[in-house]
């Protein structure tokens, strides 16, 4: 193979379902040589629509493909072969379907990488989950909606995100260690924990306060020693807006700008266009003085598009930004300037598809060149018969076994 990227030459083995899909994504992209290992007829991901399930090709672009029944003996003996030569295995079995112990012996390099629901151990270990029920479990969803509602979940998947970010997080420090010692190990991530990274201020909240943080909604809490909630979120002409009344040195400097716009428009009271923001104290300021700040912003705003309001920012120095949506971030300039996007062939998709880049650049290591997610089993040939020493007809009768 031609390789390209900081994780160059290395192998990794990709059995994971959605939940550790993002890891394994993490790692081409970086320039391992990923393998999506399917059952056979594909990942049940595929069911939708076996070969346009946005989904699993998002999440799976920049792998190869061959499917294998580690169920099965056979599988299971083709599995260990794959093993002796891989540099890392990504799973999400439930717990000690695979035994780290016996894949070490024959491959004691090897980083296997399993992501579940509540980790292998504990008394949760082996609860099935999924990422609405980890999203309840972490406490993520006490925190989002509006005060005095009913918790909400995140419209999109989000336990198998920041699973996969930190498992992929652990397998680079496992195969750091690896490159020191010379061994492997078994990396053992829990979607429960993962996600609890994304709250990991509401535990201190509840240790310093002895109250449990509250949900929010669109607006801000916690910022005025008053209890005054700030807005976040404005409507505009073609969306949503973010701005947030701020303190200190650059928030009273967009305060400012704001208060000079809105008089533009004759909508700043003669109390703001007096008012000296160099003695404002977010902390200090009541409700009603935020209120008074708001309501005109509010009006002003619908005036403008994200558009026009971004720039009008820009030109003020305010603090402020458009609440971007999926058109947004394809037509954004800067990611266009930064070549983030990359083009899949139409014919996959009966349309032209742009899918993300690569996270993160590297001064010395260049980008691989964009690889579609594969067809289940594409590389089957290459793999069990370039790299295995299977023949054709071994490689026919193990198909029809169901092992491949």
């Amino acid at each position: 193979m031609e390789h390209n990227g900081v994780l160059a030459p290395y192998r990794v083995l990709d059995l994971s379902d959605e939940s550790g899909y993002s890891c394994g994504k993490i790692l081409a992209d970086l320039g391992a040589d990923v393998v999506k290992i399917e059952p056979p007829g594909g990942d049940a991901a595929r069911l939708v629509d076996p070969e346009k399930n946005l989904y699993f090709i998002s999440y799976n672009a920049g792998k190869r493909g061959i499917t294998l029944n580690v169920h099965s003996p056979r599988g299971r003996e083709l599995l260990n072969r794959l093993s002796a030569r891989a540099d890392f295995l990504i799973e999400t079995f439930p717990p000690r379907t695979l035994d780290f112990e016996e894949l070490r012996e024959l491959n004691p390099r090897l980083i296997q990488v399993s992501i579940t629901p509540f980790g292998q151990t504990g008394p949760y270990s082996n609860y099935k989950g999924s990422d609405l029920i980890v999203m309840a479990m972490s406490g993520l969803m006490s925190l989002i909606g509006e005060p005095g509602k009913m918790p909400l979940r995140v419209s999109l998947p989000q336990s198998p995100m920041w699973a996969g970010m930190y498992a992929a997080a652990g397998a680079l420090m496992a195969h750091w260690y690896r490159e020191r010692t010379n061994t492997g190990q078994h990396v053992d991530v829990s979607m429960q924990s993962s996600m609890l990274w994304a709250l990991a201020n509401a535990p201190a909240f509840w240790a310093t306060n002895r109250t449990a943080p509250s949900r929010g909604g669109s607006r801000i809490t916690g910022r005025s020693m008053t209890g005054a909630r700030m807005r976040a979120i404005y409507e505009c002409k073609d969306g949503y807006l973010n701005f947030i009344i701020y303190g200190g040195n650059a928030g009273r400097r967009s305060n400012q700008a704001l208060v000079e716009w809105m008089a533009e428009h004759g909508l700043a009271t003669e109390a703001l266009i007096k008012k000296d923001w160099t003695q404002f104290s977010i902390e200090a300021c009541a409700q009603a003085e935020i209120d008074e700040i708001e309501a005109p912003a509010a009006e002003l705003f619908m005036r403008y598009t994200k558009a026009e309001f971004l720039e009008e920012a820009f030109k003020r120095e305010m603090i402020g930004y458009p609440v971007a949506n999926a058109r947004d971030i394809l037509d954004d300039p800067h990611l266009k300037d930064r070549e983030f996007w990359q083009s899949a062939d139409p014919s996959m998709l009966g349309m032209p598809v742009a899918f993300p880049g690569i996270f993160a650049r590297f001064s010395a290591a260049a980008p691989r060149p964009f690889r579609p997610a594969p067809r289940a089993g594409a590389h089957n040939p290459d793999i069990y018969c370039g790299e295995l020493g299977l023949t054709e007809s071994e490689l026919a009768r193990f198909a029809e076994e169901k092992a491949i």
